[in-house]
């Protein structure tokens, strides 16, 4: 009786392409390496922002906007309604896309959305430690999880009382790759 043969994989440019990937010698499948999509909102109830702040790691203790990764066969739309739900037991209203962020260091693009909350119930998901609506005065600046979240609440604040329009992407000033610019 005979066996396929195990995938082996080298390191080479195939055929067509620009850069280097993993290809089986045996069969020619290219192990393609993509971003990560994050999906998330910056979600206004009555004035006041829903923050969350994280159970888990990266950043466990940090506040955040509820976001995360997009699944296989989801729609951003629906990742992000997901996300809101997981972290923060929240049922959204999305209004349009806020912003599209990139984090080369981290190999994700994220995809924020502009909500309200569909209904005023939301309690702390399991990966929440608790949630809470904040007036923006009130958010714990200092203790923002990420440079994302950041630029994602000035963005809405920029809409809100400026009149600016969105999508939005990286702010000039902030670093590409993600780090705080604080």
């Amino acid at each position: 009786m005979t066996y396929p043969l195990q995938p082996s994989f080298i390191k080479t440019v195939p055929d067509g392409d620009t850069h280097e990937r993993a290809v089986c010698e045996n069969c020619g499948f290219v192990n393609y390496q993509n971003p990560k999509i994050v999906v998330g909102s910056v979600v206004r109830h009555e004035g006041r922002f829903l923050m969350c702040r994280r159970a888990i790691e990266p950043r466990r203790g940090f506040w955040t906007i509820p976001a995360g990764y997009l699944e296989l066969h989801e729609t951003p739309e629906d990742g992000a309604r997901r996300e809101a739900f997981e972290e923060a037991n929240a049922e959204l209203t999305l209004k349009s896309l806020l912003a599209v962020y990139t984090v080369p260091r981290l190999s994700q693009v994220q995809l924020i959305y502009r909500a309200t909350l569909a209904s005023e119930t939301f309690a702390a998901g399991e990966e929440s430690l608790e949630v809470g609506l904040y007036e923006r005065k009130d958010i714990p600046w200092d203790d923002i999880a990420f440079p994302t979240v950041l630029w994602a609440l000035e963005h809405e604040r920029m809409i809100e009382e400026e009149g600016a329009e969105a999508p939005f992407v990286n702010p000039p000033s902030g670093n590409p790759d993600g780090h705080l610019m604080r």
